[in-house]
């Protein structure tokens, strides 16, 4: 008799569970991987994102360019990256739209140790993951304001994400320099090299991490791209409130094996309101106007990035926001 209440309240245990998991909707958030991917992980770890009825795998990208192929053939759903992606696909004929904000980029422009300024480039090479997206537009057009052109007086040397550029600079010293961001910078000063300045200091505000993806999806899913703002959000305040400080230190510990010097470092910068992670993952409408200024100077204008209504939705974010209880 006692066998077979186990086995009913087993079965039973089974049915729930399999049920929960049915309700669960999957969804694949594309992500790089660096110090900014802790939301994701945290979110992840802590069953956040399952509370939101989502089951999320996290796909790593190793660059821009396999990002954007991969949101574009379906094998992602949505990007949570730099958004100047979301522009080099609509400038591609791509119906791409951003629908949330996240961070400044947290980039510090790195050189190497004998790299005295921008004049220090001459007959070397800038480090990027793509030319013509994101931080790379940013580090040209601070080498341009010094004179200096691309293909000209120094080089572009398309690498991949910013664990792979601070690889490059270490093995190379041709490499002058590349935009790095934590915990890649803190590691790159560990290594001998040094910082020309934040990139936020250097050129103000700047719209750099966010979530975009097709809109043909986004209408399609309004619930779950829904949901995974409230998550994603929710796992935010978690990452960034000081309860929480050495169980996020832990987790970037173990994810990018990190000294624990390098750790805390990483999530200083992260938790720093004025240079981390935007408080609840706000567009900064002075940063858009800054991101688009620097492609229009380094890339020319784009006509299809003229309407930004055309790429930019927030009705996804306010929805989500006004239904998730304040912090």
């Amino acid at each position: 008799m006692n066998f077979i209440h186990m086995s009913v309240a087993a079965f039973a245990c089974v049915a729930a569970t399999a049920s929960a998991q049915a309700q669960r909707r999957p969804l694949a958030v594309s992500s790089f991987p660096n110090a900014k991917a802790l939301p994701l992980w945290a979110g992840d770890e802590n069953g956040i994102f399952e509370r939101f009825g989502l089951q999320l795998s996290i796909d790593l990208t190793p660059s821009s360019a396999a990002q954007r192929e991969k949101l574009v053939d379906g094998r992602i759903d949505i990007a949570q990256s730099a958004v100047d992606n979301a522009l080099q696909l609509v400038v591609e004929g791509h119906d791409v739209v951003i629908v949330m904000g996240g961070e400044s980029g947290m980039n510090d422009f790195m050189v190497q140790a004998d790299v005295q300024g921008y004049a220090d480039f001459r007959g070397r090479s800038l480090v990027v993951d793509a030319p013509n997206t994101a931080y790379a537009l940013q580090a040209r057009k601070l080498l341009a304001s010094a004179g200096l052109n691309a293909g000209e007086h120094y080089q572009i040397k398309p690498i991949g994400n910013a664990g792979m550029r601070f690889k490059a600079m270490v093995e190379d010293k041709s490499n002058a320099g590349a935009v790095m961001n934590p915990p890649f910078s803190a590691e790159a000063e560990l290594r001998g090299m040094k910082s020309l300045g934040r990139l936020t200091d250097l050129l103000g505000p700047y719209q750099a991490g966010g979530a975009f993806l097709l809109r043909d999806w986004a209408n399609k899913h309004p619930e779950r791209l829904e949901s995974y703002i409230k998550a994603y959000v929710a796992s935010l305040r978690w990452t960034v409130d000081p309860a929480n400080k050495s169980k996020a230190i832990e987790i970037l510990t173990r994810k990018l094996q990190l000294s624990s010097s390098v750790a805390q470092a990483a999530y200083a910068q992260l938790a720093d309101p004025g240079f981390g992670f935007t408080p609840e993952a706000k567009l900064n409408a002075t940063g858009l106007d800054n991101m688009l200024a620097t492609r229009a100077q380094t890339e020319g204008k784009s006509a299809r990035l003229d309407n930004r209504a055309s790429y930019i939705d927030e009705s996804f974010y306010l929805r989500a926001l006004a239904a998730l209880p304040a912090n």
